[in-house]
């Protein structure tokens, strides 16, 4: 859009022209007629919204006004400060210009200057030579007498005149410092340092001195070293040498404070300073305290002269700790803490030298020895707990005398070692055990009459004192003991185990020998020693405490599986040897003549009692559990000779007869098994009684009616769940009266209801097996009846 001016008419001054309007104030001015008319139109949509019109006007104009105002504002602070900003820099233009008219000035004064400085080049030499010249005639009666000085404080040094030496040292020193510093200040005006062959000079003329702090040193350590035995003699030169190693380290103090806190010009500290003596006085008592330790004797060290050597070595560190505290504590000053000082020292010698001694292959006393040492006497009062050694050091400050690892390696050690007598000496003892065996003679028995050898004893009180021994030492490796002991028993268990399998399939290979005589009694004695043990295994694994508990080993040990598996072995040989004992008279069982004699009953009986007179001397509960296995046994090998039907019933009164005599046997194992237990009084009797079962099945043999076995097979078989079809098909041929109809229905109930074994019961017709029946001759073209 352009705007045209009529001719010969200038526009107003105030009026801008359209080419000089800026784009974006154009842009913005578009932007905010679109906004405008946007906002008129949502506000004003309605025909009534037009009263509020002059309302809104009033507002925006208001707002209008107050926008203008606040950009006046605005531009006017901002021309100001720019106003400030160019007075400030015509400012700055003008000091410049009057500093670089002083520099110029100031340059051509310093040109015409250098020639006056030159001129004096000359006075400043002269000036130099004039202070060293002073400095050497002033010093010329001391450079004289310097030699001769050396040579007096030598004498006194060599003559342990301390004290004397040291003040004569400090003089020569004093002597060579103040050389050297007017020597350094009359180099430092001249604005250059002292010279090599300067320093060179001094340092050879005044060598002596160096010889003499040497010499001085080297015999104030070995006073320092042998303060010991000084304190108890003569404590004058150790006396000394703490007064000289205070006045050295306060002297180092001062050189070191002065040249630290005079600036760039300060004095250099004098050669060889600081000395550091006290720190080196420390270093020393370490070093006497460490040549004490290897003074004593290490040629009885090993062996039993270890806890020797350790007595000796208590008895040495607390004499020279007296005599510390006592005497040498007195002749330093307090901030010195001499007797902590030694007893650190002495603690760093006794951690090294234990180190050493942990290393070597120890034996368990040796071990046990090192072990008790370190953490009972070490710390008792005897030693390190004296109550006057308690509060010069905290036991946290010394830390340990070995290492917690180094601690855990020697009691695994000790444990190891142990273990490999252990396990000899339980393989010697199971070795005699297997010699006992073979004697011809009954076994020992206890005060109780119970049959035992020395088996138990051995090894519960080897068990018992080495933990014993190791709980001396801590809970820690009387646990770690008790374990390895219950491994190594359970080896034995183990091993005691294939000795009694050995056992038996010897006297089977030969029943008769004189040596098998007492076979069932040692028999019964390995059983009472098996319960002997379990009580020690209990008794021991009571001891350990709770954390201890899987500690140790992925795989703890198990004694009591051992000695459970040991003893079913033991029960079962003993059972084999009862029933070979019953196996002459039992073929006689269940036949003609049986019934008419009722032998071989009573030879049973006889030989029944006399094993269960022996089992009467094994411990209880296996005396109960043996007995309970022979009525089993008896049970079982009474009813398999029924099932072998060696007697078939040919009519009813043989039925009857069959039936009655089935019940007389019963009595009389009755009367055998139950008159033991009342006399003993041993337990109560067990809850499924097998000889139970004998008037049962002689109920099922004399039923007179044969419709009623349905019902007679049904009581059985809730009885005794675990009874199987050809049991009964068996006893039905005993009483050969069934017909074929009531022997498929018997067979048929027993086969539908085959009842599940109930929890607890321990089936017997399981253990009974059935002969296989035979099988008539029959012609290939012919069917079989």
């Amino acid at each position: 859009m352009t705007e045209n001016f009529p001719a010969g008419r200038k526009p107003h001054r105030n009026t801008v022209p359209v080419a000089e309007v800026w784009p974006e104030v154009e842009r913005a001015e578009r932007l905010a007629r679109g906004a405008a008319l946007k906002w008129a139109s949502g506000v004003f949509c309605r025909p009534e919204h037009l009263e509020r019109l002059s309302q809104y006007r009033k507002r925006e104009s208001q707002r209008t006004a107050s926008i203008h105002t606040r950009l006046k504002s605005m531009v006017q602070s901002y021309l100001e400060g720019v106003g400030w900003g160019l007075e400030q820099l015509r400012e700055a233009r003008t000091e410049l210009k009057e500093a670089s008219r002083t520099l110029k000035k100031a340059g051509v004064e310093s040109s015409r200057n250098t020639e006056g400085v030159k001129s004096l080049e000359r006075l400043r030499e002269v000036s130099i030579n004039h202070c060293q010249l002073l400095a050497a005639v002033s010093n010329l009666p001391r450079l004289y007498s310097v030699r001769s000085m050396v040579s007096e404080t030598e004498r006194l040094v060599e003559s342990r005149r301390l004290l004397e030496a040291h003040a004569r040292l400090m003089e020569l020193e004093r002597w060579q410092d103040d050389i050297l510093w007017q020597l350094h200040g009359a180099a430092g005006t001249s604005g250059i340092s002292l010279s090599p062959e300067d320093q060179d000079l001094v340092a050879k003329y005044f060598s002596g001195v160096g010889r003499l702090v040497d010499a001085l040193g080297k015999e104030l350590w070995a006073v320092v070293s042998s303060a010991l035995a000084l304190a108890r003699q003569n404590p004058t030169p150790f006396v000394s040498a703490v007064r000289i190693v205070e006045r050295e380290e306060a002297l180092d103090q001062a050189l070191l404070e002065e040249r630290g806190g005079s600036g760039g010009n300060s004095r250099p500290l004098p050669p060889g300073r600081p000395r550091g003596w006290r720190a080196c006085f420390f270093q020393v008592l370490e070093e006497a305290v460490s040549a004490r330790f290897r003074s004593v004797s290490y040629l009885h060290t090993r062996g039993p002269g270890l806890a020797g050597h350790l007595s000796a070595l208590q008895h040495g560190l607390m004499a020279d700790l007296a005599t510390v505290r006592h005497l040498l504590e007195h002749c330093v000053p307090p901030h010195y803490r001499l007797t902590g000082a030694y007893l650190r020292a002495s603690h760093c010698c006794l951690h090294a030298h234990l180190t050493q001694v942990s290393s070597w292959d120890l034996e368990s006393g040796e071990i046990f020895a090192v072990l008790n040492w370190v953490l009972h006497i070490y710390n008792s009062p005897d030693m390190m707990g004296h109550p006057e050694l308690v509060s010069e050091m905290e036991k946290e400050e010394l830390g340990p005398l070995i290492s917690s690892e180094g601690l855990e390696q020697l009691q695994s050690k000790y444990v190891q070692s142990v273990r490999k007598s252990v396990s000899e000496w339980m393989l010697k003892a199971l070795q005699v055990e297997l010699q006992d065996w073979q004697r011809d003679q009954e076994p020992d028995t206890d005060h109780e009459g119970f049959y035992q050898t020395s088996l138990p004893t051995i090894i519960t009180q080897m068990l018992e004192e080495n933990a014993r021994v190791a709980l001396m030492i801590g809970e820690s490796l009387r646990d770690q003991t008790i374990q390895m002991g219950l491994y190594e028993m359970e080896n034995l268990l183990n091993k005691f185990r294939e000795a009694l399998v050995d056992f038996g399939k010897e006297h089977r290979k030969e029943p008769s020998n004189n040596k098998s005589k007492f076979y069932l009694h040692y028999l019964l004695a390995s059983i009472s020693n098996c319960i002997i043990l379990k009580k020690s295994t209990e008794s021991l694994q009571q001891q350990q405490s709770s954390r201890s508990a899987g500690q140790f080993s992925r795989t703890p040990p198990n004694p009591l599986v051992a000695l459970d598996r040991a003893v079913r072995r033991a029960c079962r040989l003993v059972m084999d040897q009862l029933l070979l004992d019953l196996q002459p008279f039992l073929p006689g069982l269940l036949t003609r003549s049986w019934l008419a004699q009722g032998d071989p009953t009573p030879k049973l009986c006889h030989v029944l009692e006399h094993h269960l007179e022996l089992y009467s001397r094994v411990r209880p509960p296996c005396r109960q559990r043996l007995q309970e296995e022979a009525q089993w046994l008896m049970v079982v090998e009474y009813v398999r000779a029924l099932m072998q039907k060696r007697l078939v019933c040919r009519s009813a009164e043989e039925r009857r007869q069959l039936a009655q005599q089935m019940v007389q046997d019963e009595q009389l194992f009755r009367e055998i098994f139950h008159g033991l237990v009342s006399i003993e009084g041993e337990g109560s009797v067990p809850e499924v009684n097998p000889l139970a079962l004998l008037p049962d099945l002689a109920d099922f043999i004399r039923l007179k009616d044969p419709g009623m076995l349905t019902l007679e097979v049904s009581g059985l078989a809730a009885k005794y769940p675990d009874i199987s079809e050809e049991h009964v098909s068996v006893l039905l041929d005993v009483r050969s009266d069934v017909s074929r109809d009531i022997r498929g229905a018997v067979l048929d109930l027993l086969e539908q209801s085959a009842p599940p074994l109930p929890a607890g019961y321990r089936p017997i017709f399981t253990d009974i097996l059935v002969p296989p029946p035979t099988i008539a001759f029959c012609l290939p073209t012919a069917k079989c009846a």
